[in-house]
């Protein structure tokens, strides 16, 4: 279990780390990747799906700032995988689909945390790279961050994410008609915790910066 004193360092451990699956890789969420972000982040689809307001270039710069030095917050970027293997060496912006985060909702116990994810490329969408991607976040957030529960809220009518979840053990457990979300939990008990590492066990962790520079 973590204690309150080591969160700082705890949710900013993914700062060079790099999580290589079958169908998407993981980076940490950098400043090359804003200008990308930011074009996604114009969409009213994207907006409306995430809750989110459009940002300046400028402004969404200063929020990855923020993110990255964030105690309560972990986050990752999703690649997709082929099209990463196909260019070593390239910049990854071309290869960008989304993200997925981690937030520690609870002061008093940094062991629950809300997860989200966002495949914001729409030819990527359908194809597993979200539900590996949760799969992936999950058990290092497991694994590496010590969190036993993890909590989704999607929005009602996002019938994609919420089928997700529960395809991944998640339970509905209430509905916010003001919001228009619905939470879901899920209880890393110790069966759930050897069924998620059995399924991201292919999982390959490298270090960023230099599985950056390498062939992939």
């Amino acid at each position: 279990m973590l204690v309150q004193g080591q969160e700082a360092a705890t949710m900013r451990l993914n700062a060079n780390t790099l999580l290589q699956g079958k169908k998407v890789v993981l980076v940490p969420y950098t400043s090359e990747h804003v200008p990308r972000y930011h074009e996604w982040m114009q969409s009213e689809e994207l907006q409306r799906l995430t809750a989110s307001e459009p940002l300046s270039l400028e402004q969404e710069h200063a929020m990855q700032h923020s993110w990255r030095e964030d105690a309560d917050k972990c986050t990752f970027i999703v690649l997709d995988a082929q099209q990463w293997r196909a260019q070593p060496g390239s910049a990854e912006e071309g290869c960008m689909v989304g993200d997925v985060n981690l937030f520690l909702t609870d002061p008093g116990d940094p062991t629950v945390a809300e997860i989200e994810v966002m495949i914001a490329e729409p030819s990527c969408r359908g194809r597993g790279l979200g539900t590996e991607a949760v799969l992936m976040m999950m058990a290092y957030g497991v694994s590496k961050l010590g969190l036993t529960r993890f909590e989704a809220k999607i929005g009602q009518g996002n019938e994609a994410s919420l089928r997700l979840f529960q395809k991944l053990h998640f339970a509905q457990v209430a509905v916010s008609d003001i919001f228009q979300e619905v939470t879901l939990h899920l209880t890393v008990s110790e069966p759930e915790r050897q069924w998620l590492l059995e399924q991201t066990c292919h999982v390959a962790e490298k270090p960023y910066r230099a599985s950056a520079a390498e062939p992939h």
